[in-house]
């Protein structure tokens, strides 16, 4: 009887660890929050202490309801230190609602559609022989390259990027975050 009820324990303990490992998340922590893969974009930027900024722009864009939909989106998104190397006043500037198209363009620039993680962009670098063109949803483009491991994209205006943490991996999506702000062409 105490055999039966010791395996009858074991089994139902078991049971219990092999449902619960199967909701476990692969969570990536992004400015000091875990982003859960069950969440979306929005719901997991809101979080990021280093995403401030980018959340406050998307806000003022319109573009929530947007980023909180199906997707899949690819999106690059600037730290609070990348929007920081813009001239000073011009992250005030763009929050205004008179600048509101010109602060949709910025931000969409930062989207491509569809879901790319590293690999991916990685496959496409190789195929592109060292660089990838990436069709972003402002219809602008952004060319991807690699330096030793690191990934970087380089914008129309000839800046450059670096993704710092990569493959956040979202509900509809994923992220990758970049320390400068990618400017269009106009």
């Amino acid at each position: 009887m105490k055999t039966q009820k010791f395996l009858s324990t074991a089994f139902l303990a078991f049971a219990i660890l092999v449902t619960g490992a199967s909701f476990a998340q692969k969570t990536v922590m992004v400015g000091g929050a875990a982003m859960y893969p069950s969440k979306n974009i929005i719901e997991n930027a809101v979080n990021s202490k280093d995403h401030t900024t980018l959340v406050a722009a998307v806000k003022a864009a319109g573009l929530v309801e947007t980023l909180q939909g199906a997707g899949p989106f690819t999106v690059f998104a600037p730290t609070n230190a990348a929007f920081d190397k813009l001239p000073k006043g011009t992250v005030e500037t763009l929050l205004k609602p008179e600048n509101k198209k010109m602060l949709t363009n910025i931000l969409t620039y930062h989207v491509v559609s569809g879901k790319m993680n590293a690999k991916d962009i990685d496959k496409a670098i190789k195929a592109g022989n060292g660089k990838a063109t990436l069709k972003t949803v402002s219809g602008g483009t952004l060319t991807a390259w690699m330096k030793g491991k690191d990934l970087y994209l380089t914008d129309e205006k000839g800046g450059s990027s670096k993704v710092t943490i990569a493959d956040v991996n979202q509900s509809n999506g994923v992220i990758h975050v970049v320390d400068t702000v990618l400017m269009p062409k106009s």
